[in-house]
């Protein structure tokens, strides 16, 4: 097999692997500050590739357009979810977390196909079959600009809870959920606008994607799965873990696909799952508790 065709297929891989770090990264940030596990984050980000498929139907706008309408709806559906539904269950058993949100996550699926029905639909841009060259490297252009548009909205993470006022406040929440509490910090706000934050990274990562897979309701339970995978691979509640797992589960998947068969993705992202967790059971980047 060519050379340039296995480095050919491990960046489309790379580009990928951050699309799905970016989706990971937004069920990361929810669990390190809320310590709730959205079992629903696939459903979500399904919600927002069909958002992106209906926009440009109606309006013909470009799915990396339709990034800012789509996010701005996921941060306040996020946050009236968080502050409506999830707040009041934050401090019950984790069962009645988990079948919360577990209800949510069904009532999403059956909502879209009620709406939607089970076909698969797509988005079809110009460039979608362009490439950039680099010598023998051939490089997707609605890959190389999903991946970047994932870069962008991690650093941009990043730096809110880095910099910002607010970004510390709930990074002093998730440290010391008491101590917060003690110094006057509104927590239930900021849960709920920490749990906005992650459903805008699920709704950047629906745009991004679905200029690389058709989409169909019964893409949120896999994605679900896919984040939790990416999520324990980085390790559970690092930010930087989300994505160094999202690009080495995108590069497990491209090379199972090219040396035995497309079936075999998740058999070799489960597989490196279990190899983690038998080495280093907090994950690459996750600290022992």
């Amino acid at each position: 097999m060519a050379p340039e065709l296995v480095l050919n297929v491990v960046i489309a891989g790379v580009l990928t692997g951050l699309v799905y770090g970016l989706m990971a990264l937004g069920l990361s940030v929810i669990f390190g500050v809320v310590r709730v596990v959205n079992f629903a984050h696939g459903e979500m980000m399904t919600i927002a590739m069909y958002a992106a498929t209906v926009l440009f139907a109606a309006l013909k706008l470009d799915p990396f357009l339709a990034v800012l309408p789509v996010a701005a709806a996921f941060f306040v559906f996020g946050y009236a979810l968080q502050a409506g539904l999830i707040n009041p269950f934050i401090t019950r058993p984790e069962h009645s977390q988990f079948m919360l949100l577990v209800a949510v996550a069904i009532i999403m699926v059956n909502a879209l196909l009620l709406v939607f029905g089970p076909d698969a639909r797509n988005v079809q841009v110009d460039y979608q079959l362009e490439s950039f060259e680099l010598g023998k490297i051939l490089l997707d252009k609605a890959r190389v600009f999903a991946a970047g548009l994932a870069v962008l909205a991690a650093a941009a993470l990043f730096g809110f809870f880095r910099f910002t006022l607010m970004g510390k406040a709930i990074r002093a929440c998730a440290d010391n959920y008491l101590g917060a509490k003690v110094v006057g910090l509104n927590v239930k706000h900021l849960y709920s606008l920490t749990f906005g934050l992650g459903a805008m990274c699920v709704a950047v990562a629906g745009c991004a994607m679905v200029l690389l897979v058709d989409v169909t309701p019964g893409l949120g339970p896999y994605y679900t799965l896919l984040a939790f995978v990416i999520v324990i691979v980085g390790g559970l509640g690092s930010m930087g873990g989300a994505l160094l797992g999202g690009v080495l589960i995108g590069v497990s998947e491209a090379l199972a696909g090219l040396f035995i068969a497309p079936s075999a993705k998740s058999m070799f992202s489960f597989g490196l799952l279990i190899l983690v967790l038998l080495l280093r059971p907090q994950g690459l980047l996750g600290r022992k508790t």
